[in-house]
């Protein structure tokens, strides 16, 4: 009876233990990086997209989003505008992923997840120029994670 019991408990500790350690690696694997929580944030007032990605864009969107969206993006009877006031208080302090992936697997309504990723950052960034956000060097990623760490902002905060 001893015997069982001490067996019992040894296979108990190992038990815990085991499990402590799960939960510490579980928790290291869950928590952010310190480059990625000191890394500073970046928005689309900071020319995340190139100027020949949104006039690609442009011809993407002619294609697949204005007769939903309207042929300068304020939308129409059933599609929310994609450039103005409503549409910057919707997606404002959201990233361009969540943005993006929004558009890549909802639209067109018709075909919905039709659009390439190329096609999909093309279209962000034609409709990023529409609201006034200046382009930079190179395109807008295609990538979710480096989507991810680019904030939707509804006002330059260098304006204010």
């Amino acid at each position: 009876m001893k015997a069982n019991l001490a067996i019992g408990f040894a296979v108990g500790v190992m038990a815990c233990a085991a499990a402590g350690a799960f939960a510490a690696v579980s928790a290291q694997e869950e928590s952010p990086s310190d480059a990625a929580v000191s890394a500073p944030a970046k928005s689309q007032w900071d020319g995340v997209y190139s100027s020949d990605q949104a006039n690609r864009g442009r011809s993407v969107y002619a294609q697949h989003c204005t007769s939903c969206h309207g042929p300068d993006l304020t939308g129409g009877e059933m599609a929310p505008e994609l450039a103005g006031g409503d549409f910057a208080a919707h997606w404002n302090n959201q990233t361009l992923d969540q943005l993006f992936d929004r558009i890549r697997t909802t639209m067109p309504l018709d075909v919905p997840g039709s659009l390439s990723r190329q096609q999909t950052a093309d279209i962000l960034a034609y409709m990023l120029r529409s609201s006034t956000a200046p382009a930079g060097a190179t395109d807008l990623s295609t990538q979710s994670d480096a989507l991810r760490t680019i904030k939707y902002l509804a006002t330059d905060p260098k304006a204010e």
